[in-house]
């Protein structure tokens, strides 16, 4: 009786021991993401409800408690404050010049490099590196570029005949000057181009020699449907990127002239810190949180008609 016994535990303990080292091997998993999960917890939930809760409230520095004032920052919104529609329609409009330039400039640049050419380490090293100057950095380079006197770029349009564009001077200006300087950062979208473009199988391209694909064809029907996931994937980046656009326009133009390059984060960090308006700014941030996750389902959407993935 008592072998059986033994035979038995023994035969319980080969069975069970799989499953707790199983058990043991998720609770390994989960002790290794905890340091995330708690930052996750603390500085993106947590402030979330957080500024959801201000943006009930007409919060301001120095005060003690937030009195809750209901949908009053909303209603200023929709109709009380003639600025968030002036800096909405400047951020869309440079969303819709800077994303379409920027996706075409660091792709065109993409083709070019991943082309087999002498010493294209050094030329994509060379194309990388102003992506790696910090923003306010650049814009400070870009405000002495772009001065009407003696900026470079005036200087590079006088060579050609043109005259000098009051780049940062005149509203009808403004605008374009910063979309320009935006196709300053595409290295590190070029960058991710490069890596798709080298994921693409070559027996496709010597197939398609083979049927006599001239290299217009072979970029349009084999190179352009190929990388669309990764064209998707800068797409959603750039309009998230574009909405959230400040640091240019706040050291460059202040938002002028004349309100030009007001752009939406730009008011409401004057509304945050220059008025104090707290609450108003939590508002602000609220609803530009559900204009992009808007802009982003419909992209997603829309993106099974154009976004070819390869599952072969």
């Amino acid at each position: 009786m008592t072998a059986t016994s033994d035979l038995a535990r023994t035969s319980e303990s080969r069975v069970l021991t799989p499953r707790w080292r199983n058990r043991h091997r998720h609770w390994i998993g989960w002790l290794f993401i905890l340091p995330w999960f708690i930052g996750f917890l603390c500085f993106d939930v947590l402030p979330f409800f957080l500024n959801l809760y201000l943006s009930f409230t007409d919060f301001s520095v120095g005060a003690r408690l937030p009195n809750w004032v209901g949908l009053a920052n909303y209603k200023e919104m929709a109709g009380g404050d003639h600025l968030i529609g002036i800096s909405f329609k400047n951020t869309v409009y440079y969303m819709g010049f800077s994303v379409p330039l920027l996706i075409i400039f660091a792709f065109s640049l993409a083709l070019l490099l991943n082309a087999n050419i002498r010493g294209r380490g050094i030329y994509r090293t060379i194309y990388y590196l102003p992506s790696l100057v910090p923003v306010v950095a650049a814009s400070i380079i870009w405000l002495f570029m772009l001065r009407t006197r003696g900026g470079l770029v005036n200087l590079a349009l006088g060579l050609v005949g043109l005259g000098p564009v009051p780049w940062l001077s005149r509203p009808e200006w403004a605008k374009p000057a910063l979309i320009l300087m935006s196709l300053w950062g595409f290295g590190g979208q070029m960058v991710i181009y490069l890596a798709g473009l080298q994921g693409i199988s070559q027996e496709l391209y010597e197939a398609a020699e083979i049927d006599g694909a001239s290299g217009r064809q072979k970029l349009i029907h084999i190179t352009v449907p190929l990388m669309t996931p990764t064209i998707f994937f800068n797409l959603i980046m750039g309009i998230i990127g574009s909405f959230q656009v400040f640091t240019a326009a706040f050291i460059m133009t202040g938002g002028g002239p004349l309100n030009s390059t007001l752009f939406y984060m730009l008011h409401l960090y004057n509304n945050a810190f220059n008025y104090f308006k707290m609450g108003y700014a939590s508002a602000m941030a609220v609803v530009l949180f559900f204009i992009i996750l808007t802009l982003t389902l419909i992209v997603n959407w829309t993106s099974e008609r154009w976004v070819y993935y390869d599952t072969g």
